[in-house]
Formats: C-alpha cells, sequence, structure tokens
C-alpha cells in the first residue's frame, strides 16, 4: 500500500486513532498526534511517510537478519502455496515444525532437545511455568510452586507471566500485587545495585541473594528461578561473568529448576547461538522468540530438558496445553530459513568477532559525555545508563524524561533507539555495517550534547 497520496495517508491515520488500540503506549498520546504510519524496510532501515531511519532497535530488538529478504518472502510464498494451516494437536506435525524442533534441538546447549512451540515470548514463558508445575507434580512433589524473578526483568504481558516483572506499572496497573508464589530478588545491575563492590564480587552477591530467597522460602517450596541472561526490556542489563555460573550452581545445589528467558538473547545477538554459551552456565529450560524468525512471523519455542521432558512424558495422558497455531506452517518455514541465513551468513561468529566488538568500542566512546554513567555491551545489545552525577552513580528523576529527550532528539537525526528509564537501549540488526554503527554513535552523542545543554538551561 502505496502512502504517497496524503488522502489515503489521513484516512488510514483516521481509523487507526478511532480503533487500534496500541501496546504500550499512552492512548492520550495518539489522540492529540496521528500515528506514524510505517510503509516499509530493507535491511537496517525503515521508511514511513517519506521519512527513512537507521533502526537501532531491529524492530524490538527482534529483526536479526535485517528486514525485507527476498528469500524469506519467497519461503513464506511457498509454505502458503503448499500447506497455509494446519494445527499440531492430537500427534499432528508439518515438515516445517518438525524440521524446526529438529534444528532447535541440534542447536541448543546441553542437553536442552525438546520443543514446545508458541507464538509470542509471553506464552513461551507461560508455557514453561506450566510444564515446571507439571514436572514438579509428576515428581511427587506438589509443594513446589514459588517462582523467583527479578527486579528489572521483562518476561512477558499475559496474566501469569505479568507477575514475574520487575515493572511495577505493570503489575500495578492491573492490580496482580499479592500472592506468595513469585517472589524477586535483586537484579544483577551492579551500576544501580553495586554499592562498594567490585562488579564481579556483586555477581557473587547478587546470586547469593537469590539463594537467600530459595532457603527462606523452603527449597521444597520453590519450583524455578527464572531470568533473562541479559535484562533488555528494562536498560540492558548486562551481568557480571562472575554472575551466572553461582546462579546455576545454587539451583542445582538446591534442586530448582533453571528458566533461561533468551527471548532477546537467543539466536547470536550476545555473540554466541545462545547468551547461556556466553555466559557459561546450562539452564534446564529456554525460551526462545523474537530472533527465531527474525520478526518476519510470530512463532516462539520452550525448550526443555531430556530429564524434564522424560518425566512429563513418563505417565500417560493428555498434554493439556496448546495454542492454536502452535508449530504455524508458515511460522515454522519462516524461522527455519531465519535460522539458515544467520548460519550460512555466519552472523554469530560476526557479532562476537567483528561487528560486535567494533560497537562496543564506538559505543564506549561515549563514556566522556558528561550525561553518560556507563555503558553496557554484549555483542549486539546495549545500554546507554544516564547519570545526574557520574561519581555517585546517582540517577535523574523519571518525571524528568531525560531519556526519552534523548530518544527524540536521535530520532529527529535520523535514528531509532529505545528509552527505558534512564537508559538509552540499542540492539541492532545483525546486518548493520560499522559505517552504519559510526552514524549511530555520532547521532547519539549530538542528542546527548542538546540534551545536556537543555537540562543546563532550564
Amino acid at each position: 500500500m502505496s502512502l504517497s497520496d496524503q488522502a489515503i495517508l489521513e484516512q488510514l491515520q483516521a481509523l487507526d486513532r478511532m480503533h487500534h488500540l496500541h501496546p504500550f503506549t499512552d492512548p492520550q498520546a495518539v489522540k492529540k498526534a496521528a500515528p506514524f504510519v510505517i510503509e516499509q524496510a530493507k535491511g537496517a532501515y525503515i521508511t514511513g511517510q517519506e521519512i527513512r531511519l537507521l533502526d537501532a532497535m531491529a524492530g524490538l530488538g527482534c529483526v536479526n537478519i535485517g528486514y525485507g529478504r527476498e528469500e524469506m518472502a519467497d519461503v513464506a510464498a511457498e509454505a502458503i502455496r503448499t500447506l497455509s494451516y494446519y494445527h499440531s494437536f492430537s500427534a499432528v506435525s508439518n515438515p516445517y515444525a518438525a524440521a524446526l524442533a529438529g534444528k532447535i534441538a541440534a542447536l541448543a546447549p546441553g542437553d536442552l532437545n525438546k520443543v514446545f512451540f508458541a507464538n509470542s515470548g509471553s506464552e513461551a514463558n507461560e508455557t514453561l511455568m506450566k510444564l515446571a508445575y507439571l514436572y514438579w507434580r509428576r515428581k511427587g512433589r506438589p509443594n513446589k510452586r514459588i517462582l523467583i524473578s527479578r527486579e528489572y526483568s521483562y518476561h512477558g504481558s499475559t496474566l501469569a507471566t505479568t507477575r514475574l516483572n520487575g515493572n511495577r506499572p505493570m503489575i500495578e496497573d492491573f492490580g496482580l500485587d499479592g500472592g506468595a508464589d513469585v517472589i524477586k530478588a535483586i537484579s544483577p545491575f551492579w551500576y544501580r545495585c553495586g554499592g562498594d563492590l567490585e562488579p564481579e564480587e556483586f555477581g557473587v552477591h547478587a546470586a547469593k541473594e537469590i539463594e537467600k530467597k530459595i532457603l527462606a522460602a523452603g527449597a521444597d517450596n520453590v519450583a524455578a528461578v527464572i531470568a533473562e541472561p541479559v535484562q533488555g526490556t528494562m536498560g540492558a542489563v548486562v551481568p557480571p561473568q562472575s554472575y551466572w555460573p553461582e546462579v546455576a550452581r545454587i539451583c542445582k545445589e538446591h534442586d530448582v529448576l533453571l528458566i533461561a528467558d533468551e527471548v532477546v538473547t537467543g539466536f547470536g545477538r550476545t555473540g554466541n547461538w545462545f547468551a547461556q554459551e556466553t555466559f557459561g552456565f546450562q539452564a534446564d529450560m529456554m525460551t526462545l522468540a523474537k530472533g527465531l524468525s527474525s520478526g518476519y512471523a510470530p512463532i516462539s519455542a520452550s525448550v526443555v530438558s531430556d530429564e524434564i521432558a522424560d518425566v512429563i512424558e513418563g505417565q500417560s495422558g493428555v498434554l493439556q496445553h496448546g495454542f492454536t497455531t502452535s508449530g504455524h506452517p508458515l511460522a515454522s518455514a519462516l524461522a527455519l530459513k531465519n535460522i539458515e541465513i544467520i548460519g550460512t551468513e555466519d552472523h554469530v561468529t560476526r557479532v562476537r568477532t567483528d561487528i560486535g566488538p567494533y560497537f562496543a568500542k564506538a559505543l564506549k566512546s561515549l563514556e566522556d559525555h558528561p550525561l553518560v554513567g556507563e555503558v553496557r555491551v554484549s555483542g549486539l545489545i546495549a545500554g546507554i545508563e544516564l547519570a545526574k552525577d557520574k561519581e555517585t552513580r546517582e540517577q535523574y528523576p523519571l518525571e524528568a524524561n531525560i531519556c526519552n529527550h534523548v530518544s527524540q532528539m536521535a530520532l529527529v537525526r535520523g535514528l531509532i533507539v529505545r528509552p527505558a528509564g534512564n537508559v538509552v537501549v540499542l540492539c541492532p540488526p545483525f546486518v548493520i555495517t560499522h559505517a552504519e554503527i559510526d552514524f549511530m554513535v555520532g547521532v547519539m552523542r549530538d542528542a546527548l550534547d542538546e540534551t545536556y545543554k537543555a537540562i543546563h538551561q532550564s
């Protein structure tokens, strides 16, 4: 659909404002200003209303292989012609879902070999919550019901996964406080929570805080710890290297399942196929979504270890869980092609050895700016922490909207980044070039300069 005709554009914007309830959007903002309509995208760029923008967020951290790949369009067309839809209930499969399950198992760390398909990261995480409960019930330990998540976490928007989140407004707005079945531990967020400890000391300290939560609740009551290897949505929190091996050791010692939410980090984002490899630990379960299809179709996967699968499948009876479009042929075909592209173009190695280090070095140069407290990077995910006082690590009050100002100043210069409290998050496509990173860092410096100037003029 072409938006070159102003009348057509205005008609679409009017329909959107009247009828479209946008996710994570203030409805009053849509009433005040017409929505920005994206028309097309290619590589690392999106275009809408004759404005071309470098997307340093890869959509929502999902378009790993870049936008507009012709080979993906060809696969989609062929899959729709061949098998537009059939379900996977009652022991039915399709060639794409079967092959994709095998491919994920072949790539996954350790013995994570059994795959359940859904449509989003939220559904994948909720699936693993239910499978964890089922596992312990079939082990004769039904009291193991408590889940431990962390501050600054994000695991989804369903009723169940929202309660896992460390984002207070998501919980409070819907009245989801209460109940003892979800416990929050501290995040390995050294910049804000580390105090006088060195980062590696703090990593061990943060892990042991999880152990304290397990012991306080009683290990016989704790089903699982669920955590993102890098906490992306709430600020690209990259943990100290000491953190994850200690968390894994603690979970194993206390017979608590460890669920790695790799919705953002899976499929190369941190420079390995999975962030478990980057940070040196092994989970009992993991979730995948965004990079699974690079956002070309809604699909997610919940992956469990052989031991867990053996217990769940060891008793007869229907698995009372599923979604109409689990293992959808089109989504599965696109995910297979996406993984093939990541592999054949060697994007994982490139993120680890070339574009990732270049990205890190370029962004780290911003740490000399008076507004920047630190820059955190793992592969191609980064957080630029804004600080009121660099020495004390004091934050600006959120109501000052400093981060939003920086992101808006970047946007008017042709760059999309994501404000997250007092952090600017960047999560670009794997196809981004050195020159585009140079442009990105130049824009960010200009945006920071203009914001700093505005603060000191007020």
